[in-house]
């Protein structure tokens, strides 16, 4: 039997990684990773030999082929992302889907495994420390960045639930700005966090005018990945 291991990466502090993780990269045959570079500080970090290979949102369908043959040849792989949980807002899902469909007998009579070695997700760190009402909630991964945007912002204006998203520093500020123009009058409440688990981790929490001015008057925080979180006061 063949296994493909979905595992959860640290998405700042490199020591934020389970036993069972750590065991599961070291067996593999093989780690997918988003970014071989990034991947390698994590391996070198836990004194981890095993080849990498790159799989990402570019790769080459011949890639995926390839990783169709090496599981059909028995090997186990792991998959990893540059940060977080594979599948969350990145191609890890694509390559799911698509060995779910085309190596659905091998799945059916145990010759392969898709296992989830679960770990760290920015998206469950944000809430955690975000004081918001999650009972439920609904994530929208990453934003698109022109068409239906505006959409998205409106949706959000009238949601019942906490909504959630991820946005690059590139285009925070423009997105709270646009975020300010619907939710204020709706009286939303707006908590963004960056840096999850790293040193400079930081909680900014407001109306959607006051977090965007924050970024503004304080353009050194800019940086690192943002999670968005748009809740009821």
């Amino acid at each position: 039997m063949s296994t493909l291991s979905i595992v959860g990466t640290p998405i700042g502090n490199l020591e934020d990684i389970t036993l069972r993780a750590l065991k599961t990269l070291a067996a593999a045959d093989v780690i997918l990773c988003e970014d071989t570079r990034m991947t390698k500080r994590l391996l070198d970090r836990h004194s981890i030999k095993t080849p990498t290979l790159s799989y990402h949102a570019h790769s080459k369908i011949s890639r995926v082929e390839g990783i169709i043959r090496l599981l059909g040849e028995g090997k186990n792989l792991a998959l990893v992302s540059d940060a977080g949980t594979p599948g969350i807002s990145d191609p890890g899902a694509e390559l799911v889907s698509r060995l779910r469909k085309d190596m659905a007998v091998e799945l059916a009579d145990g010759r392969l495994k898709i296992e989830s070695v679960p770990g760290p997700s920015a998206l469950t760190a944000a809430l955690s420390i975000a004081g918001v009402p999650c009972a439920d909630f609904v994530f929208l991964g990453f934003l698109p960045h022109k068409k239906g945007r505006e959409t998205l912002f409106k949706e959000i204006t009238v949601a019942e639930r906490t909504v959630v998203f991820y946005e690059s520093p590139h285009r925070i500020e423009k997105t709270l700005e646009s975020l300010a123009l619907h939710l204020d009058v709706a009286g939303k409440r707006v908590t963004v966090c960056r840096e999850l688990t790293k040193i400079f981790e930081q909680v900014v929490s407001g109306t959607a005018a006051e977090t965007a001015r924050y970024f503004e008057i304080h353009p050194d925080t800019v940086r690192g990945e943002f999670v968005v979180i748009v809740s009821n006061r």
